[in-house]
């Protein structure tokens, strides 16, 4: 019983763990509205693939903050889109992930 309740203490710890890391990635705020003044190279297709694959941990941070956006609005357009789409895709399933029905 005590190898257990070890074993699921050490579980928990590393779920936190790669929880705030995930969190650490995050897309920012878009505080000032206007992105074009931004100097920073706009997100592109490889960012909008990771937001898209931490969009349910984003989207929970997002509900307690106002430091963090499921969306990183200063991006290069489509490319930015397409990734967070697959990405979005493959955490949900979507085409991939679904099954033909038994009959």
């Amino acid at each position: 019983m005590d190898r257990r309740r070890q074993s699921l203490g050490t579980t928990a710890a590393l779920a936190v763990v790669l929880l705030l890391a995930v969190a650490a990635c995050a897309p920012g705020p878009n505080a000032a509205g206007d992105t074009a003044a931004l100097t920073a190279d706009p997100a592109g297709f490889w960012l909008g693939l990771w937001h898209g694959i931490i969009l349910p941990v984003t989207f929970v941070v997002s509900l307690f903050t106002d430091s963090v956006s499921v969306y990183e609005v200063h991006n290069n357009g489509n490319w930015y889109d397409l990734g967070y789409v697959l990405g979005i895709s493959l955490v949900f399933g979507g085409p991939f992930g679904a099954r033909r029905a038994r009959g």
